[in-house]
């Protein structure tokens, strides 16, 4: 038998149980695809990441869902590089090497800060479904609705839509009987974020982040870095001048607070941040 290590981990995380759970394996050399994919599934959380040396960067990362494999996700970097830097030795700033691209990470303590790797070419496109039946999707209405929802493309498309209230973010709620409207991304996957800029706090968004499973059932998110690149797209692509930041309150619906730092710099550099948070470890062998 050989022992492969693990690290738990929350990321976007102010309290110990707080943020999004993760699951690192310290060293993926020996295991193939599937042996990948059955241990994200043994473990059930949304990622689990799998290290491996690099000859280029720092470290590669491979990213599983419990049903397939991602070619790029926000928590699941911040989480990785945590345990890259106690492992390598390596400091506060180095590189990720993902399927989407390499990703520059840095770090002041245990809050840490990834550039998408997608910052250099944003893509967006306009998602074709009538405005009333996306709204109707998320159980809310047309006048719900700030702008034209939008697919945003800075490592991971996804369908944003952004809402004039936080109380209409708070109200977003899947109807299950409209799953087949629901667009579709490039990825085959059907995601939706949602999210408001609160009036009483400029600087505040507050967020949700929808998805489909494998088995049909809805989930939400407690804190997605990807998507929230993907807002800082959004602001590029409606105009926003820059440099801005924003703090982004997600996973208020599930009992899992997080908090996320966008930061859009002049020339369009795209920043997502958090605290990491480890919380145990362990050894799974094979």
């Amino acid at each position: 038998m050989t022992a492969y290590r693990f690290r738990l981990l929350n990321v976007f995380a102010e309290t110990r149980f707080g943020g999004n759970p993760l699951c690192v394996f310290e060293d993926a050399r020996g295991l193939d695809d599937a042996t990948m994919q059955a241990l994200a599934a043994q473990f059930n959380l949304s990622e689990t990441t799998f290290l491996l040396p690099s000859e280029s960067v720092t470290a590669r990362v491979r990213v599983f869902t419990p049903t397939h494999e991602m070619r790029f996700a926000g928590h699941p970097t911040l989480g990785s590089a945590h345990v890259v830097r106690d492992l390598y030795g390596c400091g506060d700033q180095l590189t990720l090497q993902f399927a989407a691209g390499p990703v520059p990470v840095t770090a002041e303590g245990d809050r840490w800060q990834l550039t998408a790797p997608g910052s250099d070419r944003s893509l967006t496109r306009p998602v074709g479904t009538p405005h009333d039946t996306l709204a109707r999707l998320i159980g809310l209405t047309p006048a719900d609705l700030l702008d034209e929802p939008l697919w945003v493309d800075t490592g991971s498309d996804q369908l944003l839509i952004a809402l004039n209230s936080c109380a209409a973010v708070r109200r977003a709620a899947l109807d299950l009987t409209l799953v087949g409207s629901w667009p579709v991304s490039s990825l085959q996957r059907k995601t939706c974020y949602v999210f408001a800029f609160d009036p009483e706090r400029p600087e505040r968004v507050l967020a949700r982040y929808f998805f489909m499973q494998s088995n049909g059932a809805v989930a939400e998110d407690p804190g997605t870095g990807s998507a929230c690149a993907n807002l800082g797209g959004w602001l590029i692509a409606r105009g926003q001048d820059l440099p801005v930041h924003y703090d982004i309150a997600q996973g208020e619906a599930v009992g899992r607070p997080c908090h996320l730092q966008l930061d859009v710099s002049a020339d369009g550099a795209i920043r997502v941040g958090g605290r990491v948070i480890q919380i145990g470890e362990g050894r799974i062998d094979l």
